[in-house]
């Protein structure tokens, strides 16, 4: 996303505008509401950068609610006899352990260990899920499907999807009709009437605060967004764009395929490529279940000691953000790279997501410095700013996980 973003912008400064990108279902009401012009593409869609104003949107997901169009994540129905046994053997994580009726956040590997992507698995029934992520996967797929009895059906554009975040999510969502709501925990679904039909509804999300993210047939998307609509004067409802949820992320210590990490797909360059355990996903590899994508290859990695990088959260002195800004130990040796990073409203601190080069992030710790170069008075000036590695996430909100949520 970040990368789609920076493009944009390159567009636009060369006179360019963005042409051929597929509308989303909600794309009508984006435009309608839009006061910024502002869209990149995200998978080969229309999406909004902003919508208004990004501040008065990051604030809409920290102080009342906000709605961002996730039509363009890709969406992927894996169903029939052996889904369970195929996805087990695809994803890091035992997908034995996951209900019906239950979510959880997972990444997948090549034979070599190195991430293609991470996404969040649907356990929609017994043998019946549906996977999403961020870059398009349906290739890797069915070739990976071949000898299991499953059906792949790629569903991005059949399926529309919001994401209603903030701490009066639930609160809207009563008000707009959806009982049984408040009883859902974190990362479980459940199916709610809209228009004679269902809307799948899920208690998930990317911005580490209260929120849910809902499904339904894209001929059903104008109507469900209407529907929420409605209670927008009431609840302080406000669109968003990807600028505003960016912060949030950040914020909540979440990683961005192909911005905090390159999939092993997209990779052109062999020092790019990444292990679970070289961006913080360790805790994912669950060695009690049976064989996996890339199994071997984790295990000699940490058998040999050989992992290279390590993804860290960092504090940077200062209210300068500096994405792509390398990191030196004792300002004189290069120790890595920043992926993301954002002033704080929250923290009123600068914080990032950075990518380092064992043993800095792990046995060497102090003395980093970041290499900033900031933009004043029409140039630009560098500047050495100390940075502190912290953990991740950088909030933890308790109306994230407070079942029934507080109804402000």
């Amino acid at each position: 996303m970040t990368q789609a973003l920076s493009q944009n912008a390159l567009a636009r400064s060369r006179g360019h505008a963005l042409v051929n990108l597929e509308p989303t279902p909600f794309l009508p009401r984006l435009e309608a509401l839009s006061m910024e012009n502002d869209w990149y593409s995200w998978s080969g869609f229309k999406a909004p950068g902003s919508i208004d104003d990004e501040e008065l949107e990051y604030f809409a997901i920290r102080s009342t609610v906000a709605l961002f169009d996730i039509s363009p994540m890709t969406k992927y129905r894996i169903r029939g006899r052996e889904a369970e046994a195929f996805l087990n053997r695809l994803t890091l994580r035992d997908v034995r352990k996951l209900k019906p009726g239950r979510v959880h956040y997972t990444a997948w590997c090549d034979d070599f260990g190195h991430v293609l992507d991470d996404g969040t698995l649907f356990r929609l029934g017994d043998q019946d899920f549906r996977l999403c992520s961020q870059e398009r996967h349906l290739p890797w797929l069915l070739d990976s499907a071949v000898g299991f009895d499953v059906v792949i059906e790629d569903e991005t554009t059949a399926m529309a999807g919001l994401a209603l975040q903030g701490p009066t999510s639930f609160a809207l969502l009563s008000d707009a009709g959806f009982s049984g709501v408040e009883r859902l925990k974190p990362f479980e679904i459940g199916s709610f009437p809209h228009a004679g039909r269902d809307v799948l509804i899920s208690r998930t999300g990317f911005t580490g605060d209260l929120g849910y993210e809902l499904f339904c047939p894209s001929d059903l998307a104008l109507s469900l967004w209407d529907r929420l609509w409605e209670q927008a004067d009431r609840h302080r409802l406000r669109a968003i764009g990807y600028h505003a949820l960016n912060r949030t992320r950040i914020e909540a210590g979440f990683i961005v395929a192909n911005a905090d990490f390159v999939t092993a797909e997209t990779a052109l360059r062999e020092d790019r490529l990444r292990l679970p355990d070289e961006i913080g996903l360790d805790w994912m590899v669950d060695l009690d279940k049976p064989n996996f994508n890339g199994r071997r290859a984790i295990l000699a990695a940490r058998r040999d000691r050989t992992l290279k990088h390590v993804l860290v959260g960092l504090e940077i002195d200062g209210n300068t953000p500096a994405p792509l800004a390398l990191i030196y130990h004792r300002k004189k040796k290069e120790a890595g790279l920043i992926t993301a990073s954002v002033w704080s409203p929250l923290l009123k601190k600068t914080i990032a997501i950075a990518s380092l080069r064992r043993p800095f992030g792990t046995e060497i710790t102090g003395d980093l410095w970041a290499e900033i170069y900031a933009l004043n008075e029409l140039g630009y000036t560098k500047m050495m700013k100390r940075v502190k590695i912290a953990p991740r996430p950088f909030i933890k909100l308790p109306r994230r996980s407070a079942t029934p949520p507080l109804l402000t």
